[in-house]
């Protein structure tokens, strides 16, 4: 079996495909397939989509979080348990949101802000309005 190409963070390098069969999954990771279909039961967070023919699909973000699960485990020697409410808690403080989720979660914000404009935003759009005046 081959080992893994490490990265600089000594996390194995993922290759750049959309998809990954179980067992390219437990070779970069350096598990068991057995050892990742009982994580899936274990964290619902994890679930690889399946092909037609029932074959385990993982993403890219599933290899991820499977490293990351290694990690809480193997290397920080969280429980199970400890591991999940770790998981569980960073997602909810927004530390693991993707960027594209950070920028719609601020868009939104940004909806919210501009909702209902007060009688700042009317003087601010009086002054820019002169300027432009001034300008033009």
């Amino acid at each position: 079996m081959r080992e893994p190409v490490l990265s600089s963070d000594d996390r194995p390098e993922i290759p750049d495909k959309l998809y990954f069969r179980i067992g390219e999954v437990s070779r970069l990771a350096g598990i068991k397939p057995y050892v990742l279909r009982f994580w899936e039961t274990e964290f619902s967070t994890l679930g690889p989509k399946k092909s037609g023919k029932g074959h385990r699909l993982y993403r890219r973000k599933d290899v991820e979080l499977v490293l990351e699960i290694k990690r809480l485990l193997y290397e920080k020697r969280y429980t199970i348990e400890g591991a999940r409410k770790h998981l569980d808690a960073r997602g909810r403080d927004g530390s693991s949101k993707s960027p594209e989720a950070m920028a719609k979660a601020a868009a939104h914000s940004q909806r919210d802000l501009f909702q209902n404009p007060g009688p700042m935003f009317d003087e601010i759009r009086r002054e820019l309005k002169e300027i432009l005046a001034m300008l033009g």
